[in-house]
């Protein structure tokens, strides 16, 4: 068993919602279930879900031992664009995990890879084989997976060397009055919720490069040329120059359009392949949902 103590600092809501900002590393249903097993206590009291926290409330989780997370083969279908003996590049669904974590130990990524491929890099821990990099959850589009640590490190230097290209389409609120623009500032975890990342002077470089693509008034449809890759990083830089990318349930406004999470697509990836050398470019269309997005602003705009 774990001890975690954590003390309100301010008013903001249900206790289940607190404390699911305030430890990203737990899903709102582990803290629910912890809830209910009457693992956390509110000023020594056991205390539910719903319970409305105040100001310098003391809470105590008493947490179980944490779930061993394995990776097993599943068979989930893939959308498999390119595949080699070295590399496969995945087109990912919109709402598809990455790797197994404590929130989500299955229906990953990984799972289906594991059960497509016996041949995956091992580079990562044993609940990553193949990851060479990751899209959030609610992001759709392309990414690399290596089918040996020879390739993996081959593609990993590639992204870290900034000679892969990434680029995203994003449609974000409102109308950016240039056409293109660089923005360079650096990200780290936010201080105020460990949810999310943020601009902090001590973070990571990163830089975005965008273009604007078509205008809906209320909407600007953008391209987005990645130079790094950190945690959420056109989230976080879209919503820092104040057109954050609308369906975003972390960074965006509440009130957005309707969308299974935030529109953002990873529709170009290229590199050169690790055993020929040759520089290898992919495309994918965008999501079903995305594009009659598009098409309903169009015909707002039209009329």
């Amino acid at each position: 068993m774990e001890l975690i103590t954590y003390t309100i600092k301010e008013k903001k809501g249900r206790l289940d919602k607190v404390l699911t900002e305030a430890f990203s590393e737990f899903s709102r249903s582990q803290i629910q279930a912890w809830l209910k097993d009457d693992r956390v206590t509110v000023n020594g009291e056991v205390t539910r879900a719903n319970y409305k926290v105040k100001e310098n409330d003391y809470i105590e989780i008493d947490r179980p031992e944490p779930q061993v997370i394995k990776a097993v083969a599943q068979d989930i279908p893939l959308d498999i664009v390119f595949e080699d003996d070295d590399v496969m590049i995945i087109n990912k669904p919109q709402g598809m995990v990455v790797h197994p974590s404590a929130g989500h130990p299955d229906g990953t990524l990984v799972n289906a890879l594991m059960f497509h491929s016996h041949s995956l890099s091992t580079i990562n821990d044993v609940i990553r084989p193949g990851i060479v990099h990751r899209i959030d959850k609610d992001t759709s589009g392309l990414l690399m997976v290596a089918k040996n640590d020879e390739a993996h490190l081959y593609l990993a230097e590639q992204l870290k060397e900034r000679k892969a290209l990434r680029k995203y389409i994003a449609l974000v609120h409102g109308d950016i009055p240039h056409e293109k623009g660089v923005i360079n500032a650096p990200i780290g975890r936010s201080k105020d919720n460990r949810q999310k990342q943020a601009i902090v002077k001590d973070g990571k470089p990163a830089i975005t490069n965008f273009e604007v693509i078509e205008r809906f008034g209320d909407f600007t449809l953008v391209e987005c040329q990645l130079e790094t890759g950190r945690t959420h990083q056109i989230r976080v830089h879209m919503n820092y120059i104040e057109f954050p990318i609308a369906g975003d349930p972390l960074y965006g406004p509440k009130k957005s359009l309707k969308g299974n999470g935030q529109f953002l697509h990873a529709k170009t990836l290229g590199f050169e392949h690790p055993k020929t050398h040759e520089l290898m470019t992919f495309t994918s269309e965008l999501p079903e949902i995305f594009q009659e997005t598009l098409k309903e602003l169009r015909k707002n705009v039209a009329n």
